[in-house]
């Protein structure tokens, strides 16, 4: 009967840090599915962060093409800001593009809201022009499996300017 007390507070402690273990990790989800519509142009794209490292895999495709890209997530670079550096190729009207994503979460401000600004330099192919892209992304997660984004896009050199996005994403 004596030996009954510890056991049980052994046995409680362990479940205790089971379930701690068990909780999801906190911060930005990179393993997801985004489906985007831009005026007429939908685009379809899939990210997911490579077994356990930092290297994120993206394959998109839309109206203009399959675009690939490899980039390597710096996770709290500063103030809670997440930044990813990436190279990638595809789509018809570019032929390669290098690109920082700086992403961080409002939870403080709002819970499930989060920010993502990104830089992308894209080298013109055949008649297209080189081009660089701002894009100002605000989402908020509804739950931890989906989340609605809305996007503003400005690309100078290409006479396209404040590009509206919206996205539905789910993350896995």
């Amino acid at each position: 009967m004596k030996h009954i007390l510890p056991i049980l507070t052994i046995t409680t402690l362990a479940a205790a840090a089971s379930a701690q273990t068990a909780a999801a990790p906190a911060g930005l989800s990179y393993n997801r599915v985004t489906v985007s519509r831009e005026g007429q142009n939908n685009t379809l794209a899939a990210e997911a962060l490579l077994g356990s490292s930092n290297v994120l895999a993206t394959i998109g495709t839309s109206t203009a093409g399959t675009s690939y890209s490899l980039g390597y997530v710096f996770k709290n670079v500063a103030a809670g800001i997440d930044a990813t550096v990436s190279v990638g190729a595809g789509d018809a009207a570019n032929n390669s593009d290098i690109g920082l994503t700086l992403r961080r979460s409002l939870s403080e401000v709002v819970a499930g809201l989060e920010a993502r600004i990104v830089l992308g330099y894209n080298s013109g192919a055949g008649n297209a022009a080189s081009t660089t892209d701002y894009t100002y992304e605000l989402q908020y997660n509804i739950n931890k499996q989906f989340g609605i984004a809305y996007s503003l896009t400005d690309i100078d050199a290409a006479g396209v300017s404040n590009l509206h996005t919206i996205s539905v994403r789910y993350n896995f």
